[in-house]
């Protein structure tokens, strides 16, 4: 069953904290360049958006090898602009809802496709697990959690960097996601179980992780 989802893949960052000299969607875990572990969770999608900058040419090369029906969107100010500029490129036109969904970030499939079926504006988060997170506050409100602030300081989950929102909201050139996110919070929160990859430790986490989630689904 397709989905009437914009999905939008931000990867047109140089990742030179990963210190790799490739572009995170192109790093190789188990076998396979990380956009494509993506883009295995993503066939019920019709309408992908890829946003490309640095080694444009390879990950467009890759992702055609996967998938052919998806829009290449150029942020050619990458060097000075955040992953929010690279998002509001993505989401230019888009009708109704728009997931925004890192090239570093890798995410349980079962998971995804319960924020993926989730009807309204939500932000998923997840049990700290990176280096340098940018850090949420949960809220219990009823039955439902929300998300009241972020911090690169406190806060009692990491944010995922996956969202979704209405695509008139995703408007800024510049900054990360979620300084673009504050104005509009709270924000319905979901678990979601993932893996995001910044540092050379946050890779040889990435490894292990694809190991006991992703490969494990796959061998039942």
């Amino acid at each position: 069953m397709s989905v009437s989802k914009t999905v939008v893949i931000n990867c047109a960052g140089v990742g030179s904290r990963l210190g790799l000299g490739i572009t995170k969607a192109l790093i190789e875990i188990e076998g396979k360049p990380l956009i494509a572990w993506q883009l295995e969770m993503l066939e019920e999608v019709n309408d992908i958006r890829v946003v490309v900058g640095y080694q444009a040419d390879q990950v467009i090369e890759q992702v055609l090898k996967i998938r052919k029906n998806v829009t290449f969107v150029f942020n050619h100010d990458f060097l000075t602009t955040g992953t929010a500029a690279s998002l509001s490129l993505g989401a230019r036109y888009a009708q109704g809802m728009v997931i925004s969904l890192d090239g570093d970030l890798l995410v349980h499939p079962e998971d995804f496709h319960t924020f993926l079926r989730y009807p309204y504006e939500s932000i998923g988060y997840c049990i700290p697990s990176t280096e340098d997170p940018v850090l949420v506050n949960v809220v219990q409100n009823g039955s439902e959690e929300f998300i009241s602030h972020f911090s690169r300081e406190h806060g009692n989950y990491e944010w995922s960097g996956l969202v979704q929102m209405d695509a008139t909201k995703l408007s800024m050139t510049s900054g990360h996601v979620y300084q673009l996110l504050e104005q509009y919070i709270p924000i319905k929160a979901i678990p979601v179980r993932c893996q995001e990859i910044d540092t050379p430790s946050d890779y040889d986490a990435a490894i292990v992780w694809v190991q006991n989630n992703l490969i494990a689904i796959n061998s039942r």
